[in-house]
C-alpha cells in the first residue's frame, strides 16, 4: 500500500501491511465465506497463514471447508505469497499433488501487485472454484489433506 498525493508516495513498511491484513481479517469478510489470519500467533515476522474458504453454491464446491495455507517470505508483499490448499482439491491452478497454488496458472500470483492482499487472493480462488472449468471437476473426497 503506498499513501501519498500528487506523484509523492511512501510505502507502508512490510509489517505495518500485515497488521492491516490481520485486523482486517480478524473481523471478517463479506458474507462469512472466506476468512483468514495468523497460523502461530507468536511468529514475530508474521509469516504463516492459514485461511478458508467456504465452496461456492450451485458447483462441486458447494458446501464443502477448504483450509489453505499463506506464507508471506520477507520479500511480501513486493512478491506474492506461496498459497497451499491443505484440504485436497482438484482446481486447474492448483497442483494435484502437492496443493500449490501454481502462479502460472493463477492469474493473480502471475501478475502480482503490491496492492493485492491474501483477502484479494482467497475471494480470487472462490471466483475459480465456480468458474466453468472448476465448478463440476469430480472432487477428492471430504476431509482428505495434502
Amino acid at each position: 500500500m503506498t499513501i501519498g498525493s500528487a506523484g509523492s508516495s511512501i510505502v507502508v513498511p512490510r509489517n505495518f501491511r500485515l497488521l492491516e491484513e490481520l485486523e482486517r481479517g480478524e473481523k471478517g469478510i463479506g458474507d462469512g465465506t472466506v476468512s483468514y489470519g495468523m497460523d502461530d500467533g507468536d511468529d514475530i515476522y508474521m509469516r504463516s497463514w492459514t485461511g478458508t474458504i467456504i465452496g461456492p453454491l450451485n458447483t462441486v464446491h458447494d458446501g464443502r471447508i477448504y483450509q489453505l495455507k499463506l506464507f508471506c517470505d520477507k520479500d511480501y508483499p513486493e512478491k506474492p505469497p506461496t498459497v497451499r490448499f491443505h484440504t485436497r482439491i482438484k482446481m486447474a491452478c492448483v497442483n494435484l499433488e502437492t496443493g500449490v497454488v501454481e502462479a502460472k496458472k493463477f492469474g493473480m500470483l502471475a501478475n502480482w501487485q503490491r496492492e493485492f492482499t491474501m483477502e484479494n487472493i482467497l475471494i480470487q480462488l472462490k471466483k475459480e472454484m465456480a468458474a466453468s472449468y472448476n465448478r463440476k471437476l469430480a472432487q477428492p473426497p471430504e476431509g482428505t489433506y495434502y
